[in-house]
């Protein structure tokens, strides 16, 4: 097959990813009338799809691993700003780690992607996020595993002494302490009739954390030019309209943990006629390799100190 048709087919596959990731959070953010009707229509699926959860949370054994861990969650899919939050919180306590899926990397199993304040790994292993903890907490260990468990117990031999779980609430199996951020939506319903995956379980303990309550962002711009063209890959990336500068010339959405390639930023910087690319953290770790000038949104919370009187009142409670 030419090279060409491969690498349209290429591209392709990817603006339909796109088109169908941009599809999906508008369905469930800010639906239409048509898609409030398909949302209607599945209804009886979530009603199986939410009664499964149930009895998964049900049939789980907590597990108690003998160390302090704290996950921060949300109960509905797309971003609610986990990140800079664990950052806040896990940069207060020495000896801390931070573990999470690493989901969008290229790889599989467990990897330690920080440790003794070395980065072990490149984006590529670690995924986006990972990187993010690994480079904006000074000496916190970083690891990515699809099994939370072997993860903690690595923490554990490496001498981590409190333990930060990015997006673990589904984690029934594990004692912890549990916050979930909250996330304005409209509609309520579990997958697929709405975005939630997993309901508060009345018999569960769970600490619900809201923006402007109990944290706030902070946003420094830095390496600002004249005319920015804002590229990002997050989840729900209209969010980040309010702290936008006048001088942004054109904005790019690509889907969650998009990996860019040079060329497509090259092109949107001649296109655009701009003189930086405006990125937040989780795009500027994909592409600080790339050698190109830009300037970076930085996302930062400051944290109300009751919630960090949650964390230390669970660690004295032996």
């Amino acid at each position: 097959m030419p090279k060409g048709k491969t690498n349209s087919q290429n591209k392709s596959l990817r603006e339909l990813k796109k088109r169908l990731v941009f599809w999906v959070e508008r369905y469930f953010y800010k639906p239409t009338l048509f898609d409030n009707l398909l949302s209607f229509l599945l209804l009886p699926l979530s009603w199986i799809y939410c009664f499964a959860m149930f009895v998964r949370f049900k049939s789980k054994e907590v597990k108690d691993f003998n160390i302090d861990i704290v996950s921060v969650g949300n109960l509905s899919v797309g971003g609610s700003g986990k990140t800079p939050l664990v950052t806040a919180l896990a940069s207060r306590y020495e000896n801390s780690a931070v573990i999470l899926r690493g989901y969008g990397r290229k790889s599989r199993g467990l990897f330690v992607v920080k440790e003794d304040d070395k980065i072990l790994c490149d984006v590529n292993i670690s995924g986006d996020e990972a990187m993010i903890y690994a480079k904006n907490l000074s000496s916190a260990i970083v690891i990515v595993s699809e099994d939370r468990n072997i993860a903690i117990q690595k923490a554990r031999d490496l001498g981590a002494k409190i333990i930060f779980l990015d997006d673990a609430y589904s984690k029934h199996d594990i004692k912890k302490l549990d916050f979930l951020i909250e996330v304005d939506a409209k509609n309520k319903r579990c997958l697929p009739s709405g975005a939630f995956r997993e309901r508060l379980w009345a018999s569960k303990d769970a600490i619900t954390l809201k923006e402007n309550r109990d944290f706030k962002r902070v946003v420094h711009l830095r390496d600002k030019s004249d005319k920015m063209s804002l590229v990002t890959a997050i989840a729900r990336p209209s969010r980040l309209d309010e702290y936008l500068p006048a001088n942004v010339v054109q904005k790019h959405y690509f889907e969650d943990h998009h990996s860019y390639t040079k060329s497509e930023l090259e092109d949107i910087l001649k296109n655009d006629g701009s003189e930086t690319l405006l990125v937040t953290y989780k795009d500027f770790v994909k592409i600080e390799a790339f050698n190109l000038p830009i300037s970076l949104l930085d996302l930062e919370v400051e944290v109300d100190d009751a919630v960090f009187d949650f964390i230390d009142n669970y660690r004295m409670r032996d």
